[in-house]
């Protein structure tokens, strides 16, 4: 076994996973968001505040040479070679979480096929034509590790920018890492058209899109645009913002004059509404259409199919494990 001097030890230990990433494997470093960072590699790594956090498996540590052997399988001397080995060639660069990154959104990988998806959308009464538009368009598919349903949000150019997860038969939701909330799920009209409406989410876009359809109306019509997330106002409600995808909608789309929020029925869903309204441009006509029946438009359609509304738990740090929140 080759000897190491200590102070050679001592010296890669002082190695942070960021410096060593940013250094020695620039194209393996992601930028979350603020100052975390993760890898392309494994989405669930998270890297802040000089340590780093593996979720999914568990485990973590503070410097590169703790992830070179927890994640990387190396030796305890492998590790040390090679960090003293770069080092020496390269000597680190050590850089500050701080410093900006462009954000790069890490999309679950594909599953082979959708069947659960589709089964799971059909279960929520959303139209097939409409399933198999989303399909064929991008919008969705089903991921391969936990076969969750992943919502795509896309730029002009049709490129990924935003994916929302949500899972089948758990009470899962959450976002790939690297999205942009300001191209959270939508479906655009075809044609230019001045109303574009708001929903929470991409199932409740989708089964407002299915009424349509239900009604002998042309879904694809108007713009349909769900935000990222809850909207969250501010304590004071003037103060509040317009929430960052449907801002990014209105630019894309100066030709819009209605604005219509179909928000959920409940608390949340309604301080929504009165603060969006309240922070619009007076330019627009702002209108108030929550679902008729249930908490949200999936509600409603499910009432209309007389299909059993799905009822989901509130998210708590109890009930989500490494392995739901994230896909590797």
């Amino acid at each position: 076994m080759p000897y190491i001097p200590p102070s050679v030890v001592q010296e890669v230990k002082r190695m942070d996973l960021l410096t060593y990433l940013k250094n020695y494997e620039p194209y393996e470093l992601v930028h979350f968001s603020g100052n975390t960072y993760t890898t392309r590699t494994h989405d669930s790594l998270k890297i802040s505040n000089g340590k780093w956090m593996w979720w999914s498996q568990r485990t973590g540590g503070r410097s590169a040479l703790d992830y070179l052997i927890k994640v990387r399988g190396y030796s305890f001397l492998e590790a040390v070679e090679l960090l003293a080995e770069r080092a020496n060639i390269q000597p680190p660069l050590f850089v500050s979480e701080n410093v900006p990154m462009e954000k790069q959104l890490l999309l679950p990988k594909k599953n082979q096929d959708d069947q659960k998806v589709i089964a799971y959308l059909l279960g929520r009464g959303i139209d097939k034509e409409i399933i198999q538009f989303c399909l064929e368009s991008g919008r969705v598919y089903e991921s391969a590790f936990h076969h969750n349903v992943v919502f795509v949000g896309m730029d002009e150019k049709d490129n990924p920018k935003y994916a929302a997860l949500r899972g089948i038969g758990i009470s899962f939701i959450g976002e790939a890492n690297g999205s942009d909330k300001n191209y959270s799920f939508s479906i655009f009209a075809e044609k230019s058209n001045d109303t574009v409406h708001l929903f929470e989410s991409a199932i409740d876009l989708l089964s407002y899109a299915t009424l349509q359809k239900l009604d002998g109306k042309e879904w694809r019509r108007e713009h349909l645009l769900s935000l990222a997330g809850v909207y969250q106002p501010a304590k004071e409600i003037e103060k509040s913002k317009v929430p960052a995808a449907l801002a990014r909608t209105l630019k894309m789309h100066p030709e819009v004059k209605t604005i219509v929020l179909h928000l959920d029925n409940d608390r949340i869903g309604r301080l929504a509404t009165k603060a969006i309204s309240a922070v619009l441009p007076k330019q627009y006509q702002v209108k108030d259409v929550p679902p008729k029946q249930g908490k949200d438009y999936n509600d409603l359609l499910c009432i209309k199919l007389n299909l059993a509304i799905t009822k989901r738990e509130k998210r708590t740090k109890k009930n989500m494990s490494g392995y739901e929140k994230y896909e590797r």
